[in-house]
């Protein structure tokens, strides 16, 4: 064994003893291909995040490295969701796609194998664990886990970082044990590796009209490779690798690295036969809605809650799509003569997604005076719910006048303080710090989050994200909220659809949109907000930042509640609303 093969089986078995620090950047790509593979893991992933997250964050600095491992494990989590159920190697290695990947028998023999495996790692079925193109200690340990794996239960995943035979490139290793419910045993090997097709460098310098250069470094971004490492591989200048790499992005007409892993990896999917993703059929939500077609021939659902005769209020049911409200408070709202406007935005249920590249907050505002023009409703008071009052905000500075009041549940407004994020609760400072320092990174966390909910079940993720909010447990606890928030929040993830895409695309949007028009625009109509001291996207020190720079607000605070406050405090909110409502002139 050379030196250098005893210091990495050294270092194989450290990390078997005692694992990577949480601070280690490596630690985060491992947990990365982790909730590809099991989305249940994703709040382990949170803690490595943030360890190495915070510092940087903090620093201003930013966490491109990554960008290519999300992308690609974004595929294997898309391809795991697809086909959920079968078992057999033929089924797992079939729905994985361009991810190099291979089954391993008890007898550390490879019995089944992609064709992206064979490209990246020399192997066919019947080849040996040795055989693979990969360093030799890193065989050795590879051997080792898949039989500690084989001698227990189906448990925990193992990930592990192996490096390339002939280079220092790294290449992540998911190991599962697998029983079938038919059939020897085996262990899932899942890598980081990129099956790049056969002719597929030329199709794109044909699409694009790249060069052979070009496209070799184009193939380099999509395995994971950093411009220093391209420039080293093709014994270039970084200034000339960089200099290709902005003429690539010209050609392909995309603005950063992030988009163009992503074009070449879409390409590939649609160059190969048969691989080419159809939309999931949605099972109907069993709620009343109805329909609105708007110009652009896109569906717009909504619903009506409370009085279908009464006064309008325009309802906005936070992002989660609590688009329902516990039954005494529908029941009190039809008795107050409040007819409740309930729009089920742009991708969420079977409202239609926006198109790519059009300005998000402007078109869903534009779509909610569409509907309300539909409806026959003037000016109109509007009732949110946590983050939402910034679509409210955004609504009303586009279509001014047409918002007589804001009552803000969990209100929430623009952040400018980066202590801010920190403050809140890791979930919460999870997506919107995400959203607003990293947002090429966001698509994959909220997708994995969705999938996350589909496993754990919905009670399970309210106790994930809510957990250390004892009032916003209590609430989902009470059973006409429990009924309400489960059922509603079918429009957001059910076994058939998932509102991933809408969900961070909007996010992103709050986070960079300037809020500063929006803010001056919001003095001209009154505005309450309403806010629990145990909300864990705005503690306390953040809640009273909030009223020292804008005393202009009306604000209510409930020490007993958190996010979830509209539905513990509704006997509360429905006056205010109903004042508001009666308020507007006939």
């Amino acid at each position: 064994m050379t030196e250098m093969a005893a210091r990495r089986l050294a270092q194989h078995r450290a990390q078997e003893r005692h694992g990577f620090p949480a601070s280690d950047p490596l630690t985060v790509i491992d947990r990365i291909y982790e909730v590809a593979m099991d989305p249940t893991r994703f709040e382990e992933m949170l803690d490595h995040w943030e360890a190495v997250m915070g510092p940087l964050r903090r620093a201003g600095t930013g966490l491109g490295q990554f960008d290519g491992h999300v992308q690609r494990a974004d595929q294997v989590l898309e391809r795991a969701l697809a086909g959920e159920g079968a078992d057999t190697p033929e089924a797992m290695l079939g729905r994985l796609g361009h991810a190099a990947a291979f089954a391993v028998t008890p007898r550390l023999t490879v019995s089944h194998c992609n064709p992206a495996a064979t490209r990246a790692f020399g192997i066919t079925p019947d080849a040996r664990i040795g055989d693979l193109a990969l360093a030799e200690a890193d065989t050795v340990s590879l051997s080792r886990c898949v039989e500690q794996l084989m001698a227990g239960p189906a448990g925990d995943p193992v990930v592990l970082r192996n490096r390339a035979r002939h280079s220092d490139r790294l290449i992540m290793f998911h190991l599962r044990l697998i029983r079938p419910r038919d059939g020897e045993a085996y262990v899932l090997a899942v890598t980081s590796e990129l099956g790049w097709p056969e002719g597929f460098s030329a199709l794109l310098r044909e699409a694009f009209g790249l060069t052979h250069a070009e496209s070799q470094i184009l193939r380099g971004l999509a395995e994971g490779l950093s411009l220093p490492e391209i420039a080293d591989g093709r014994g270039r200048s970084l200034a000339t690798v960089r200099a290709q790499l902005k003429a690539i992005l010209s050609k392909t007409e995309t603005r950063s690295q992030t988009e163009l892993v992503r074009l070449t990896l879409s390409s590939m999917e649609m160059a190969q036969p048969g691989l080419a993703k159809r939309p999931a059929e949605r099972d109907p939500v069993a709620q009343p809605f109805q329909t609105l077609k708007l110009p652009d021939g896109r569906r717009l659902d909504y619903l009506i809650l409370g009085d279908p005769a009464g006064r309008d209020c325009l309802y906005l049911p936070l992002n989660l799509g609590l688009v329902l409200w516990p039954a005494p408070a529908e029941a009190e709202a039809r008795r107050r003569g409040l007819r409740i406007i309930v729009p089920v935005r742009a991708g969420y249920g079977h409202s239609t997604v926006l198109p790519a590249g059009v300005p998000y907050l402007d078109t869903l505002c534009d779509d909610l005076v569409r509907l309300l023009d539909h409806l026959g409703c003037g000016p109109l008071p509007v009732l949110s719910i946590g983050d939402d009052s910034l679509l409210a905000m955004a609504f009303n500075a586009r279509h001014p006048g047409r918002m007589t009041a804001l009552i803000a549940c969990a209100g929430v407004l623009p952040l400018h303080r980066p202590e801010q994020y920190e403050r809140m609760h890791k979930w919460h400072r999870f997506i919107l710090a995400s959203a607003r320092y990293t947002p090429q990174l966001l698509p994959f966390m909220v997708k994995a989050g969705f999938a996350m909910v589909r496993r754990l079940g919905k009670p399970g993720f309210v106790q994930a994200v809510y957990g250390r909010s004892a009032a916003d447990i209590r609430t989902f606890e009470i059973p006409e909220v429990r009924e309400a928030m489960l059922l509603g929040s079918e429009v957001t993830v059910n076994d058939h659809h998932a509102a991933q895409d809408a969900f961070a695309r909007e996010i992103v949007a709050h986070e960079s949109h300037d809020w500063e028009p929006a803010l001056a625009a919001l003095r001209r109509v009154p505005v309450q907000m309403l806010n629990g001291l145990q909300d864990p996207q705005v503690p306390i020190a953040t809640l009273e930042e909030f009223r020292d720079d804008h005393p202009w607000i009306d604000w209510r605070i409930f020490p007993d509640a958190g996010q979830l406050l509209f539905f513990l405090k509704w006997r509360d909110v429905l006056p205010e609303l109903e004042k508001h409502a009666r308020a507007i002139k006939s």
